[in-house]
Parts: structure tokens; sequence; C-alpha cells
């Protein structure tokens, strides 16, 4: 048994990391600073012997106390709506938040894994997207302060593996969604069946033509606990490789919540849909061989059990 450090681990995919790692017979400690998570993913966990959390901004000192063995850094703003508002922030968490864990993973001799994103391949010229793409960012667009805080922390990462002899791992993460995700993130998924179950029309941006590729968050949880185990330093896609139009998993809401609302296409006016890549679906030949891992829920199931957790999240809150 471990003691693993999860840095965001009150969030929607750290604490559902915490879930299994505890399932497996590890000990937890999730560091998050609940300016994106919050304490409702954890509190379930609240009295377990081997889970502790501790509120702290990863972009200050990191100290823990007692033994690290792994630190699994998931900390970041990944909805359009945060690293939008907050730029500089997002900036600071992907730079200073990511020396500050892999030092710690340096003072503790820790294996240290970094949830990097398939937004390190911007609006992509390589399709379907293998690891070996460098990527189509633009630096200077409201999308690059998320974009190249990953970037810089995949390099990072790498200096300390080569500079410090840190053993490292990388997964870049793929559109993942199920419960715990925040109704309010601005992210396709959350933004369609929070608009459902409210009884909104749903808005589909554009024309929907766009594509992505959605996996389900205990899929995902388990390819990365399958990299974190493995001897693999280079990065490694974790994703669905089912692609679809936006329109079309607008219309699997829409069936699954009832076809009570209607469809309907708007044009932002603000820069949520810049530098927004115009398609998006993993190659996954890599996880495949080295990880002996491909999703297994299918969209459907996995939609069902997110919104029968919206419907239960939206009608605490009332909205």
């Amino acid at each position: 048994m471990s003691r693993i450090l999860i840095t965001g681990g009150a969030g929607f995919i750290g604490s559902h990391l915490a879930d299994r790692l505890l399932a497996d017979g590890h000990t937890v400690v999730a560091l998050d600073n609940l300016f994106t998570g919050h304490p409702r993913n954890i509190s379930h966990l609240s009295g377990h012997e081997r889970f502790k959390f501790t509120k702290h901004d990863v972009t200050e000192y990191i100290y823990v106390d007692g033994k690290v063995d792994a630190i699994l850094h998931l900390a970041s703003l990944p909805s359009p709506v945060d690293y939008l508002r907050e730029p500089i922030k997002t900036l600071k968490v992907g730079a200073l938040g990511t020396h500050k864990a892999l030092g710690l993973a340096r003072a503790h001799k820790a294996r240290f894994l970094l949830a990097s994103t398939s937004e390190v391949y911007g609006d992509p010229q390589v399709h379907p997207q293998p690891e070996s793409y460098w990527g189509n960012v633009n630096p200077i667009g409201p999308r690059g302060v998320y974009d190249e805080s990953k970037r810089f922390a995949e390099a990072m990462t790498m200096a300390y593996h080569r500079y410090h002899g840190i053993d490292t791992r990388i997964c870049r993460i793929f559109n993942t969604y199920g419960p715990r995700m925040r109704a309010d993130d601005g992210r396709v998924v959350t933004n369609f069946i929070a608009q459902g179950v409210r009884g909104e029309p749903i808005t589909v941006y554009d024309d929907g033509s766009r594509t992505r590729s959605f996996c389900y968050v205990s899929d995902l949880v388990d390819g990365i606990v399958r990299l974190l185990a493995s001897d693999e330093v280079q990065p490694v896609n974790l994703g669905n490789s089912r692609e679809m139009t936006v329109l079309e998993f607008a219309k699997t809401v829409h069936r699954l919540l009832g076809g009570s609302s209607e469809i309907v296409f708007v044009s932002p006016k603000d820069e949520r849909t810049k530098d927004d890549p115009h398609i998006r679906q993993p190659d996954i030949t890599r996880a495949r061989q080295i990880l002996q891992w491909e999703p297994k829920v299918s969209l459907e199931e996995g939609l069902a059990r997110t919104i029968e957790y919206f419907r239960k999240l939206l009608a605490v809150e009332g909205t």
C-alpha cells in the first residue's frame, strides 16, 4: 500500500481518483484550494482512516508530513469559464503549481504523474491526434493561457525527469465527463445537461459541426491508475476514440432527457469559441499497447449516470 498525494483532489477527476485509490488499498492525501473543486465531491470520505484533505494553493510551497510515494498532479483551471476569467491564475497553476509539485516529488523521491490535456494539440492539423504530434496552438489567443500552461507543465516534468532523475508520467486527457462536474463550468457536457434538466433550450454554438470524443470518468481513472503503475515516461493519450459532432452529442443528450427541450443554435459574442478546436479525436494506440487500456462505458450509459447526478444536484441547489 502506498501513500499518494492528489493535487486538485476535491475536483471532478481528482475526487474519483481518490475513490479508486482508496478502494485499491492506498492512503490518499487530497490537496485543493477549492477554487474549482468542491467539498461535496469528497464529503463521503470524511472520517475515512486512509484519507486526509488539506486546503492549499499549489502555487505556494507545498509541505506534506510523512512519506509520499506518488504524486498525481491534477490541479488546474481546465474549463473555459475559469481560464477565460482567470488567465493569470491559470498560467500560474500550470507553471508555479507544477514546479512546486515536482519539488515535492524530488524531496520525497516520489513518482510523479502530470495530468496534461488534449489542448496541447491546439486546433489540430493531424487527425486523429497521436502523442507524436506537436500541436497547433495559438500562444497569444485567449485559450493560449490554458494550452500553453499545460505544454509548459509537460516541458517542466520532462526537465525534472532528465535533470533530477524524477520518475515521471504524463497523461494527455481528452474530453471527460461524469458525476461531480460543475454545472457552471462552461463545457459542452454540463451546458447541455444542465440546460435540459432545467427545461431550457439546449444551445449549440455555431452550426455544431465541431467534433469531440467523450470518455466516462471511471474509464479515465482506470487509465491513469494503469499509467501510474507502468514504466512509461513518454506522454500517453487517454480518451475515447469514438468521435462525433457536437450537434450529434446534443441530440443524444436531448433524447436521453426525453426530448423536452429544443435544440437552438447560437453564435457567442465573446471569445468562448476563438481558437476552439474544430476536430478532436485521440489516437489511443499506445494506451492499448502499453497499458492494455481502452474505454468500456458506452456514451449512453455514462450520460444516463451523469444526467441522474445533475437532476439531484440542481434539485438541491434549486437552480
